[in-house]
């Protein structure tokens, strides 16, 4: 009894310890040494920066702005500001801003790049975590390294860029027309997508990985976090940071540090001083500091490879890396040592085919009864709690409660599964499936995902597990605790970081996760007599969470409901509509759109631009509101050969936000210029704005004065209508529109044209 619980106590310690070891536990203070980050020091500057919503073209943005530049300049640096307009892959046209400063090395090499962006996402985010956290990390950490008084090697570039939530277009203009882009040999990425949780590390490079991570591992950084296979899962997802463009504009390779937990809080105006954790803003810290010392004196020419390497993080090691020409060797390695293992234990007459077969059953049992309830998990949750679909992100304010639940869930199944085919010394039998199981999947991934090749580490574990048992089936469980420890340690957390990361639709990998991990643990739970009773303990836990969840899934000023309003007058048939993107109205909307609204059929073709391509629900009638309409001038219109030359000029005649800018998806566009910036051209194709799957052409965000001037190249035939939403942010502030205040429980929901005064008119080309 003693021994059963000493093992689980190293299981639960080492389930502990896995999430203990992502971040700092402790935060830095005011009196910390000048050389050393202190995040009471960042937190300073961050309750300045996010006072208000800065987004590009808000009057706050030039505040922080001012105020940023001023900070760099109380350092002792020379600050510039760049300026131009962009217009890249997302299509949306924008004039950022960047700050950018430098400290002159003391050699002629390579310098290296700090990155983050100060503008935060339109229009209600008051952007403390996204990306005011990178701004101060930037600010205290240069405060902390400067102080020492040192010279470093290598010139050290300060860009806080801007529009990186409209399309990375400062990071572009930086790259694509900044002299100093040239030399760069390495940038340090600072970014959020939530307000908690550790910070993770992502390479981006478009070569070998191997230069970078063995640099990374000398920097020593106390707190790492990152391993290939989130690299690997990151490429194939659309999560753009500035450093893409660095990366793909001028193969300039770098590091992102992002933060992904609190998932809910991106882009919405609880992106707060307050909701930011601040041991995830001290994580960052212990990222910067030992990075800026290492690289800022090392060769950054040498970091380039064309070799890549497996690498993850465990506590104690930090960093465990090796390359990938180990994979297929330790692939083999591993099923060698399975048939000897076989073949050993069928000499030593452990194995009883009943009990083998038995365990495959069980293990398969299990497996897909969990990932059949994952798969439909979120689905199902949304069905009986509707409010959870107007959380765009995908995850809801009571998310990690559902994790507990489902892990509880899983490990319930896992027990209750196993008690049916429990005897007396048969774990040897049992043990075979999993180990098969684990086997198969890091074949797989040896040839189709070799990032996450690091899964092979449990197995040989596991192997090592069943080997003891042949040998001694009397072994000691806490042996066999201990050798549980690396898998442990090294994937309890994915448990609850796919689906933080990822979306409560993936709950499947958490229950799947745990159905694997558990299967390595047969030799500790394989000798448990009484499984049923675990498993019910485990549904009992489950019902908890689960009760916890739904007494906690209502909407508070906490954990406040998004929700959406626009007033869109149309100039041309003099008509008028309330319409929004929620699915589920409320006491806010519904005084507006009524308790009966019509679906927004007609609005479907003009989906306003949004990050997960959201289109306006409900819409009805509203009465005239005298709002003036954009002005439309034709400043040339010329037939040259087959194609026809076009210039329009649109001006607005109010305090306008963003313009957008439709037409059919069929008509022709040969070429572009937008306020003198030219569209590229499809390089198949040879036209510009093809392949559009909506009518939307582009966005334009408004900052300044300049009005959109649109230049064009269209066949000379074509008969060419462009629709206009002109955009402003001020529907509540308006008082024509009579538009309260939201309730304490409620706020705009990001990602969509929101609180948004719109006046639609269009212009044919015939």
């Amino acid at each position: 009894m003693i021994k059963k619980a000493v093992a689980l106590l190293i299981i639960v310690g080492g389930i502990y310890w896995s999430f203990l070891a992502l971040l700092p536990q402790n935060i830095s203070d005011l009196d910390e040494a000048n050389q050393n980050f202190s995040t009471q020091r960042a937190l300073i500057h961050l309750k300045e920066i996010s006072k208000e919503p800065h987004f590009l073209g808000s009057e706050a943005h030039l505040e922080v702005r001012n105020y940023i530049e001023t900070q760099l300049q109380k350092l002792g640096l020379e600050t510039e500001i760049q300026e131009a307009y962009s217009i890249r892959d997302w299509r949306n046209l924008a004039k950022p801003k960047n700050i950018i400063a430098r400290i002159k090395g003391r050699e002629k090499g390579k310098a290296l790049l700090l990155l983050t962006h100060y503008d935060s996402n339109p229009h209600s985010s008051l952007g403390a975590s996204d990306a005011g956290s990178g701004v101060v990390t930037i600010l205290e950490g240069l405060r902390a390294f400067l102080s020492e008084n040192k010279i470093p090697k290598n010139d050290i570039i300060i860009l806080i860029s801007d529009a990186e939530e409209l399309g990375l277009n400062g990071a572009d203009i930086f790259v694509n027309q900044h002299e100093w882009a040239k030399n760069i040999g390495l940038v340090l990425n600072f970014e959020a997508r939530g307000s908690g949780g550790p910070s993770i590390m992502l390479v981006e490079t478009n070569h070998g990985n191997a230069g970078l991570i063995e640099g990374f591992v000398k920097a020593n950084p106390e707190y790492p976090v990152g391993n290939s296979l989130f690299y690997s899962i990151y490429k194939m997802l659309p999560n753009d940071t500035d450093l893409t463009r660095f990366r793909e504009d001028a193969d300039i390779d770098g590091f992102n540090f992002a933060f992904v937990d609190d998932h809910y809080d991106y882009h919405t105006a609880m992106d707060t001083y307050e909701r930011l954790d601040r041991k995830t803003l001290g994580h960052q810290g212990s990222y910067l500091m030992p990075l800026l010392s290492y690289f800022s004196e090392a060769n950054l020419s040498a970091l380039k490879s064309n070799e890549d390497f497996i690498y993850f993080n465990v506590p104690i090691f930090k960093m465990v890396k090796y390359p990938f020409s180990w994979v297929i060797p330790m692939v083999i390695l591993a099923v060698v040592l399975f048939i000897a293992l076989l073949a050993y234990g069928g000499r030593k007459r452990v194995f009883n085919r009943s009990d083998v077969g038995k365990g495959f059953l069980a293990m398969f049992t299990s497996l897909i009864i969990s990932a059949i309830i994952g798969l439909y998990a979120w689905r199902v949750l949304k069905l009986i709690y509707p409010g959870y679909g107007e959380i765009l992100q995908g995850f809801s304010y009571n998310g990690h409660t559902y994790i507990a639940a489902f892990t509880c869930l899983s490990l319930a199944i896992c027990f209750f599964v196993y008690s049916k085919v429990y005897k007396a010394e048969n774990t040897p039998s049992l043990l075979i499936a999993p180990l098969f199981l684990w086997l198969v999947i890091s074949v797989a991934v040896a040839f189709l995902l070799k990032g996450a090749s690091f899964l092979i580490i449990p197995l040989f574990f596991g192997l090592l597990s069943l080997f003891m048992l042949i040998r001694n089936r009397k072994l000691s469980i806490i042996n066999h605790a201990i050798l549980a420890l690396p898998v442990l340690l090294l994937l309890s957390n994915f448990v609850q970081m796919f689906p933080v990361g990822l979306g409560l639709k993936m709950l499947v990998s958490s229950m799947v996760l745990v159905v694997l991990i558990f299967g390595l643990l047969l030799p500790v739970f394989g000798i448990f007599k009484h499984k049923k009773r675990w498993s019910y303990g485990f549904f009992l836990a489950t019902t908890y969470f689960l009760i916890s969840a739904h007494i906690n899934s209502g909407f508070t000023p906490d954990n406040p409901k998004p929700n959406s309003l626009c007033y869109i007058l149309d100039a041309d048939e003099n008509k008028a509509v309330w319409a929004t993107y929620d699915n589920v109205l409320d006491d806010w909307t519904i005084p507006f759109l009524g308790e009966h609204p019509m679906e927004a059929t007609t609005m479907k073709n003009y989906t306003i631009a949004s990050k997960y391509g959201t289109s306006f629900t409900y819409s009805t009638e509203a009465s005239i509101q005298k709002l003036e309409a954009p002005q439309m001038t034709i400043g040339y219109d010329t037939i040259i050969g087959d194609f026809r030359h076009v210039e329009l000029c649109i001006t607005s005649q109010r305090k306008a936000n963003r313009i957008e800018v439709f037409s059919d998806s069929l008509n022709v566009f040969k070429a572009a210029k937008l306020n003198g910036v030219a569209i590229r051209a499809d390089e198949k194709t040879g036209l510009v704005f093809g392949r559009r799957k909506t009518n939307r052409l582009f966005s334009y965000y408004i900052s300044g004065e300049d009005p959109l001037d649109i230049q064009l190249v269209l066949p000379k035939k074509q008969k060419t209508t462009f629709v206009i939403y002109e955009t402003s942010f001020d529907l509540l502030e308006d008082e024509s529109f009579s538009v309260p205040e939201r309730a304490a429980n409620m706020i705009p929901k990001p990602f969509v044209l929101n609180d948004a005064v719109i006046i639609k008119k269009s212009i044919t080309i015939e």
